[in-house]
Formats: C-alpha cells, structure tokens, sequence
C-alpha cells in the first residue's frame, strides 16, 4: 500500500504552537484583575487555549506511529524503532533541562522544581510506550489499533480515580508522572490517551489514505464525531451509566472535559485536511515543522530556563489586555524568528548526543 504525506498535520502543528506561545504570555503577564469569566472574549480565549495540549499530544501519536507503520511496511522499522526510543529520552531529558536554574545551583540552592512534569517529558514517555507497542503488536494490527481505541477510552472514563491521586510513598521522580500533587502540569494520567487516540488515527490513515474517496469521508467523520464528542459525549456516558449501573461514567460525564477537548482536535483536524491543498509549502506548515525548536527557545525567554532571567521575572501579571496582545504577537514573530534563522534545536541536541554516544561506545 502507498503511504501518503499528511502534510494538514503541519499546518495543525504550526497552529497548535502559535496558540501555545500566545496563551503562555498572556496567562503569564496579564494583571489578575481582567481574567473576568464573565467576560465573553476571556472566555473565548481561555476555550481555544484549552485546545493546544491535547492537539499537541493527539499529532505525537499520530505522526510518530504513523512513520512506525510506514517503516514496517519498507521492511526495515529497526532504525525507526531506534530514533524512536532516543528521541523520546531526549524530550524527556528536554524537559528536566529546561527546569534547571544554574545560576541557583551556583549560589547552593536546590529545589524539587527540576522534578516537575512537564509536556515534553509527557510525550517522550508516550513515544517510548507506542514503541513497545509496536515492537509487540506490530505483526497483529487489528489488535494495536482496538488495544489503542481502549486505552484511550478508559483513560478518559476512569479520570475521576485519579483526578485528585496524591503518591507519597513513591518516589518523587516516579510520582510526579501520574500526580499532580507536587507541581506536575502534565502527567501520562490522561494526556497518554490523547496520543493514545492520535497512534489509533494513524493506523486508520496509513491503510486507507491512499483511496481515492477516503479525504472526504475523513473530512466529514472528523467533523461529526467531533461535534458528537463536544455536545453529546456528556449524555451518551449518562445513558450509558443508567444501562449498565456503572457509576463511574456518570462521574466522567459530570466533568467531562477529556472527550469534548478531543471533539475540539477532531474538528481542528477536519479543518486544516480539508484546507490541505492550500497549506502545503506555506508559512504555517514550515512553522509546524519546528515546533521543538519553537518550544525550547519559548521556555527560555519567557520563563528564563537556565538563568531564572526571563519575561516572567519582570512582568509577571503586569500587563493590560492591550499590552498583552500585542506583546504576545511580538513574542510570537520574534521566537519563530530565531527559530527559523538562528537555532537548530534539533540538529544541534541529536549531533552532541550522538558524539557523546559514541564517545562512550569507544
């Protein structure tokens, strides 16, 4: 079978960052006073940020097995399985990176900070287990892709056991993956099922993208089982609860935010394929293509990994909503623009890596 390009996820991706970027300035820098929800435009735009990590989690799965497949298909996924394991160390070791506070260190004072789980530790970790998926299933993938659907779906019902889960007699390294009771912002509890759901898509993609009709039709499913999940997800876990007796679902429903937020990626993913011919090449999917770059360089700017010097530390919740605006359309320009031009994030951290790899291996 023939493996197409899914050149629409780029252009999700580029808007996945773009939305990231000016989401975390704005929440970062803009005085307490006006984030009103009662007003309907802070609202709105609290909603659409609600969007960014689970897009970024759903494309992860997707693109990454995706590529898994293609390489099984050629014959030859050793080399895919390996980048596949090293670039999911080094998100994770990213991810402690950035937390890292050297001048801190200098001056004798530690903090548990550095253990705090963030979204590339989260997606590191989820692409290491989509690889032993792989290496276990990838002979049996009607079994992959319904182990996949499951996991995912129980993750989001079951997310009322562990909303509030605290791990004290483990250790801190280990607890903060599934908790969030020191700090985490992210942890595999729910947000592997994101890309859970994201691997699963990528299997429907890898064997029908090729026919002829199958954009429409993709097109069209995403659009309504999108806007199933949004306004129906809610009452088909209560109707569900009331057939089997299982409480657990009408919990779920009660603060069902995990399957509506998945509507909102379905429906982003509807419309950017469907935009697809007029995205490719452009602006927006170059972007999608450095978003780790993007990122990293974001973190150290506004949030001053490192050197604890960033935006943060002299505008904290300081801003008007003007001043906020505009600000994070200046950060958006001028991160992409070192990104673009300037640093190579990946090339630089995956060659140094290497050398050091192989300096070990002699």
């Amino acid at each position: 079978m023939q493996a197409n390009r899914l050149y629409f996820i780029d252009a999700v991706r580029a808007f996945a960052i773009l939305m990231m970027l000016q989401g975390h300035f704005i929440d970062t820098l803009l005085a307490p006073v006006y984030r009103d929800t009662t007003n309907s435009i802070y609202n709105t735009w609290s909603y659409f940020r609600g969007i960014t990590a689970p897009v970024f989690f759903t494309i992860s799965g997707l693109v990454f097995t995706y590529l898994l497949l293609r390489a099984f298909e050629k014959g030859d996924d050793k080399i895919r399985i390996k980048k596949g394991l090293f670039r999911g160390l080094l998100l994770i070791v990213l991810g402690y990176s950035l937390r890292i506070n050297i001048l801190n260190w200098i001056n004798g004072y530690f903090s548990n900070y550095l253990l705090v789980i963030d979204v590339l530790q989260c997606i590191g970790l989820s692409l290491i287990i989509l690889v032993l998926l792989h290496i276990l299933l990838k002979k049996h993938q009607l079994v992959f892709s319904l182990l996949l659907l499951v996991v995912g779906c129980l993750i989001f019902v079951t997310e009322p056991l562990y909303r509030t889960l605290t791990l004290n007699n483990i250790p801190l390294f280990f607890s903060n993956y599934l908790s969030k009771a020191n700090g985490s912002i992210f942890t595999m509890l729910p947000w592997f099922g994101y890309t859970a759901f994201g691997a699963f898509l990528s299997i429907i993609f890898f064997n029908y993208a090729h026919k002829s009709k199958f954009k429409v039709y993709a097109i069209i499913a995403f659009f309504i089982s999108g806007g199933f999940l949004i306004y129906l997800s809610s009452w088909f876990l209560i109707e569900l609860s009331h057939i089997t007796g299982i409480e657990l679902l009408k919990l779920s429903a009660n603060y069902n935010y995990l399957f509506s937020r998945l509507g909102n990626v379905f429906i982003l993913f509807g419309l950017f394929y469907a935009l697809e011919q007029f995205l490719k090449q452009s602006l927006i999917t170059n972007i999608g293509k450095k978003t780790l770059s993007i990122y990293v360089i974001h973190f150290i700017l506004l949030y001053g990994s490192f050197t604890g010097y960033g935006i943060k530390r002299y505008l904290t919740k300081s801003l008007e909503p003007i001043e906020a605006v505009i600000g994070a359309v200046v950060f958006m320009i001028v991160v992409c623009f070192i990104a673009f031009y300037y640093v190579k994030t990946n090339t630089f951290i995956y060659n140094l890596i290497r050398k050091l790899v192989d300096k070990i291996k002699g």
